[in-house]
């Protein structure tokens, strides 16, 4: 097993350190990347299915890919952090029996190597939104997928030398959760998962959600809701608006025109399912940013 892992490759994403506040405050994030956190001032909490952690300075914090959690700056919060994707020759993922947050204390090396991450990898920020789920569209990660393309062969050593040591400070902990039968989400789910994120103007009715995993649409909404917390419907409602937020902010399409491109069947009921997610109109949500 851990000269499997040694076979391991991380297609880092994003590395940045940022000052944060309230309107840090995002519920019922899946992302298909890992996550770490280091926080060095301020508050903030971080929750999955099982638990909540209060988010605070000198600890390390570890979100396997695709792990539901909701993410929250009390008032201020400045991190370190890394996100990136894991790759195998087997699809073996060394998170696969570990859906669940994981805290542990850093050490000095922990902060040196964030840093130095930081320091080979530079314009690897977040420039669009801190919004995590703004980052789940394959269009953005080429972008990132790009810039590893021309990493030089020593920068892209010592990345991955770095990655896999701050993964090996939480690897007791999930020797820890194999042992207590976590939770381990269904294969099925996980590419449901990456195919509504990309999908979003196209069908995705429990129905034909339910056909593509060849499963009873009752049975599959059951499970799906079982790992992810939201019934099918709700989290393609979700997903549809939380890429729709995006599209306004960036102010270049009408409002029809994001509603044919985040699946709605009209401005109408674009309008409706975003006041009924968001609290309020587009426009004034627009008006309020």
């Amino acid at each position: 097993m851990f000269k499997r892992t040694l076979s391991h490759s991380f297609s880092l994403l994003h590395i940045d350190y940022v000052k944060l506040g309230k309107k840090w405050n995002y519920k019922n994030v899946i992302s298909p990347y890992h996550r770490i956190y280091y926080i060095d001032e301020g508050l903030g909490k971080l929750s999955d299915v099982r638990q909540e952690f209060t988010l605070e300075a000198g600890y390390l914090y570890f979100i396997p890919s695709y792990t539901l959690c909701n993410l929250n700056c009390v008032h201020y919060l400045s991190q370190y952090f890394v996100q990136f994707f894991e790759e195998s020759p087997d699809g073996y993922s060394i998170f696969g029996n570990n859906r669940q947050i994981i805290k542990v204390k850093a050490n000095k090396i922990d902060v040196i190597n964030f840093k130095r991450l930081l320091q080979i990898n530079p314009m690897r920020g977040i420039n669009r939104s801190d919004d995590p789920k703004i980052y789940e569209n394959n269009t953005y990660y080429a972008e990132y997928e790009e810039l590893n393309n021309k990493q030089g062969f020593a920068q892209f050593v010592e990345s991955q030398g770095i990655i896999l040591h701050l993964i090996s400070r939480c690897s007791n902990q999930i020797n820890l959760s194999k042992n207590k039968n976590s939770l381990k989400v269904p294969v099925k789910i996980l590419e449901t998962i990456s195919f509504i994120a990309v999908n979003l103007s196209n069908d995705l009715s429990v129905k034909s959600l339910a056909f593509r995993s060849n499963l009873n649409s009752e049975y599959f909404s059951r499970l799906f809701q079982k790992h992810t917390g939201l019934r099918p419907v709700v989290y393609v409602n979700n997903k549809r608006i939380e890429r729709a937020k995006y599209l306004i902010m960036n102010g270049e399409k009408s409002y029809s025109k994001i509603a044919e491109e985040t699946g709605f069947q009209s401005t109408a009921h674009f309008s409706r399912t975003f006041k009924k997610v968001v609290g309020v109109s587009p426009r004034a949500y627009l008006a309020n940013r």
